[in-house]
């Protein structure tokens, strides 16, 4: 006769509730149309951003009036995009990642039938009227929502909420950046407190982000979002300079979270009609805009030609100083969209200003500045989301830079830690704490 311990072990061995097997079903069905989605997002973007710099095609700017058309695009982008916010669904304002959080806990109901459609067009306005934002907060949200939607329709029983809900997000960071790990990593590092650690939750994740992953890149193009330079670290005496740039990107970590909460806080309480914000907003933007179109935008196209060593030291420091507040600003007027995309681009920045200082006084231990570059990236996430694992995973992915785990473990570590001493907190845990308050 065996004894309940031996009972006990092999129930462990065996589960014995095999009806559940069928959440990963739901969870492929889940990856598969946040992946749908996530990639007609992409390329409904990709087209619209190119209409902004539609008076350079029609040859207005002869006319020196080249100033008229992305103003009017910025304001309609900004205007119409808060106006479905406000009206319909709230929720959707911002990256929406904290509602997720919220929603795993219980706390925040997830409205799919709304968020769904006015995340994804307002997002659609606001990330192509050039203001500063990520799609990775978007897709997050419409993955999540998905992943609810599915146990709706499919009529699981409340416990299933987490795996599905989870799921969802994994595969809209995964379908954002052609980065299912960092998407599977992201949900059990960030959401670690949210999040219902099992068998079958992780393998829901794993199949999500993966499937997800998977129709991006048929529909929309494989490889490393950010095309870079393949780099190879063998000059192990100068790994105490990324452990320097750690410590710099955790005060820089500490600033961002700080002034994105007083934006909110600024744009909450300021008695101004909307229409009004909207215009000073496209007028601003618009005006660095012409400028340089480096310091608007998401970033991609920044990040490139930071990449290419194109800017002097002087330039990047004023890029990243413009790019830094624009960030804050655009995220604290409540259009939707993410911060990751604009932290990344400011830690490439931050990392080519660091490379070419500690390249011009330590030649011998940096070849090549661009390595901090990509430092950067998992620097700077891991002292604002602090999430060092994540940072790590999305810097390698996006870059294909798989050697480089060595100097951006150290980079991410010292970063978070740093922060962490200085009382930064993880920014979505503010931002959700935030959204409690205001119940």
């Amino acid at each position: 006769m065996k004894s309940k311990r031996e009972i006990s072990f092999i129930k462990r061995l065996v589960p014995a509730d095999t009806s559940r097997n069928k959440v990963l079903l739901y969870a492929l069905l889940v990856g598969l149309v946040t992946g749908l989605l996530s990639s007609l997002f992409r390329l409904l973007l990709i087209r619209l951003t190119t209409l902004r710099t539609i008076s350079k095609m029609v040859g207005i700017d002869q006319y020196g009036l080249d100033w008229i058309f992305p103003i009017i695009f910025t304001f309609i982008g900004v205007w119409f995009s808060v106006f479905l916010v406000k009206k319909y669904a709230p929720e959707t304002a911002g990256s929406g990642i904290q509602e997720i959080e919220g929603a795993l806990d219980g706390f925040r109901p997830i409205r799919w039938r709304k968020v769904l459609p006015v995340k994804f067009i307002a997002s659609l306005f606001s990330l192509s009227s050039g203001l500063l934002l990520g799609r990775e907060g978007p897709t997050v949200q419409i993955g999540a929502n998905v992943g609810k939607m599915t146990e709706d329709i499919f009529k699981q029983p409340a416990e299933e909420d987490n795996p599905l809900i989870s799921t969802g997000a994994a595969a809209g960071l995964a379908s954002a950046f052609n980065a299912p790990f960092a998407g599977i990593i992201f949900v059990i590092e960030e959401m670690n407190g949210h999040f219902k650690f099992n068998f079958y939750s992780l393998a829901a994740l794993m199949i999500g982000a993966g499937s997800a992953d998977l129709v991006v890149r048929l529909l929309v193009g494989s490889g490393p979002v950010l095309k870079t330079t393949i780099f190879t670290f063998n000059e192990l005496s100068g790994i105490w300079l990324f452990v320097l740039f750690g410590l710099i990107l955790s005060v820089v970590g500490l600033a961002f979270n700080k002034l994105l909460i007083i934006s909110l806080d600024f744009f909450k309480k300021l008695k101004v009609n909307f229409v009004i914000i909207a215009l000073v907003i496209a007028l601003v933007i618009t005006g660095v805009g012409l400028f340089s179109e480096d310091m608007i935008g998401s970033g991609y196209s920044t990040i490139t030609n930071v990449y290419r060593n194109s800017f002097t030291l002087k330039f990047l420091l004023v890029l990243f100083v413009v790019r830094f507040a624009l960030s804050i600003v655009s995220y604290g007027s409540g259009v939707p969209g993410g911060i990751f995309t604009p932290l990344i681009t400011l830690g490439v920045i931050s990392g080519m200003l660091f490379g070419g200082l500690a390249q011009y006084f330590f030649p011998d231990l940096v070849t090549d500045p661009a390595i901090f570059g990509v430092a950067g990236m998992a620097g700077i996430f891991a002292s604002t989301i602090r999430a060092p694992l994540t940072g790590l995973a999305l810097s390698v992915e996006m870059t294909a830079n798989y050697e480089l785990i060595l100097p951006l473990i150290f980079t991410a570590v010292t970063a978070s830690v740093c922060t962490t001493i200085l009382g930064n907190g993880p920014i979505y845990s503010i931002l959700l704490k935030r959204v409690l308050n205001k119940q």
